[in-house]
C-alpha cells in the first residue's frame, strides 16, 4: 500500500480536541468499533483522553463477522476490565443489552440521583468511534428514528451534537476520528479494506490485492466458494498475483484481448468484502491483534 495518505484531515484533530472538552459533560462513552477489525478500528488516542470514565466498546457489525472470533474479543475486553457488546446497529439488534450494561455501569450515579428526587434522570453518553464503524446508525437505532445522518463511507458526521432519545440514555454524537500516525502497514490495510478509509485517497488495486492475500491465509474456504479458483500456491500452479488474476476472469471482470480488468476486479472484491459476500470473517484475533 502507498504510505503518503492523509489519513487526518483536519477536522479529525479538531474532533479529538473537543472530545477532550465535551467529556467532562457526559456520564459515560459508547466506543464502537468494526467487529471485524476491533483492534485496528479503536483509536488509540481516545483510550488516553476517556482515561477512567466509564465505557462500553460496540463490537458493530457484528452480523458480517465470524461469531467464535468475535466471542473471543468479547471475552479479551471483559477480562481487561471493560464490557463489550456484540451489536447489528442497522438491524437494532443487541440494543436492549447495551442500554441495560449503560444503566448497569452508571447505577451509583443514578441512585444518588434518586435520593435525591431526581428520577428522571437521564444518562449522558457521548459516542465515539473511527470513521464507517457505525456511530451514527447506532444512535438513530437507539433514538428510534432518523435522526443522525448516515451513509456507508467515512467523515459523514463533521460535528458534534446533543440527540435525545425516549429512553434513558442522552446522546452526544461526535465525528469519527482516525489517528496521526496509524501504527503498521497491516492497520492501514484493514482500515482502508474495510471502509474506514475514503477510497478516493488509497489504490484500490494495490489494497485488494493485499488484501486478498490476507483472506486466503485466514479463510482459504470461504475464497474458493466465493471466487472459484483453487488457493494453493504450489508445483507453479499459482504465485499470489496470477491467483488474483484467475478470480478476476472467474468474475469476468475482462477487457479487451481477454486481459483483466485489475480496477474492475478490486473494486468488486472490496465490495464483497465490505457488504459480507465473502462471509462473516474477521482479520484480527485477541491472540495476535496486530496480525
Amino acid at each position: 500500500m502507498a504510505q503518503a495518505i492523509n489519513w487526518f484531515p483536519g477536522h479529525m484533530r479538531k474532533a479529538l480536541n473537543e472530545t477532550a472538552e465535551y467529556l467532562k459533560s457526559v456520564d459515560m462513552v459508547f466506543e464502537t468499533c468494526d467487529a471485524r477489525i476491533p483492534f485496528s478500528s479503536r483509536n488509540p488516542e481516545l483510550d488516553r483522553i476517556v482515561g477512567k470514565k466509564p465505557r462500553i466498546i460496540i463490537l458493530n457489525k457484528a452480523d458480517l463477522a465470524d461469531p467464535e472470533k468475535t466471542d473471543k474479543w468479547v471475552s479479551y475486553f471483559r477480562n481487561s476490565g471493560t464490557v463489550a457488546i456484540p451489536m447489528t446497529a442497522n438491524q437494532k439488534k443487541g440494543l436492549d443489552k447495551l442500554v441495560s450494561a449503560s444503566e448497569t455501569l452508571c447505577s451509583d450515579m443514578l441512585e444518588r440521583a434518586r435520593e435525591r428526587g431526581r428520577e428522571g434522570k437521564t444518562v449522558k453518553v457521548m459516542v465515539v468511534g473511527v470513521p464507517n464503524t457505525g456511530k451514527s446508525t447506532l444512535i438513530n437505532a437507539l433514538a428510534g428514528k432518523k435522526i443522525a445522518v448516515t451513509g456507508n463511507k467515512p467523515g459523514v458526521t463533521r460535528q458534534a451534537k446533543w440527540i435525545r432519545t425516549s429512553g434513558i440514555l442522552d446522546l452526544m454524537d461526535m465525528p469519527g476520528v482516525l489517528w496521526p500516525k496509524i501504527a503498521t502497514r497491516r492497520c492501514q490495510l484493514v482500515l482502508t479494506a474495510t471502509g474506514a478509509v475514503k477510497s478516493e485517497v488509497t489504490d484500490n488495486v494495490e489494497v485488494a490485492y493485499d488484501i486478498c492475500n490476507l483472506l486466503w491465509k485466514i479463510y482459504p474456504s470461504l475464497m474458493e466458494e466465493r471466487y472459484c479458483v483453487d488457493g494453493e500456491i504450489i508445483e507453479g500452479q499459482y504465485d499470489e498475483y496470477e491467483r488474483f488474476l484467475a478470480m478476476g476472469r472467474k468474475k469476468g471482470c475482462l477487457i479487451s484481448g481477454g486481459r483483466v480488468d485489475e480496477e474492475r476486479f478490486a473494486r468488486l472484491l472490496l465490495d464483497d468484502l465490505r457488504s459480507g459476500r465473502i462471509g462473516r470473517i474477521t482479520l484480527e484475533s485477541p491472540d495476535k491483534p496486530e496480525g
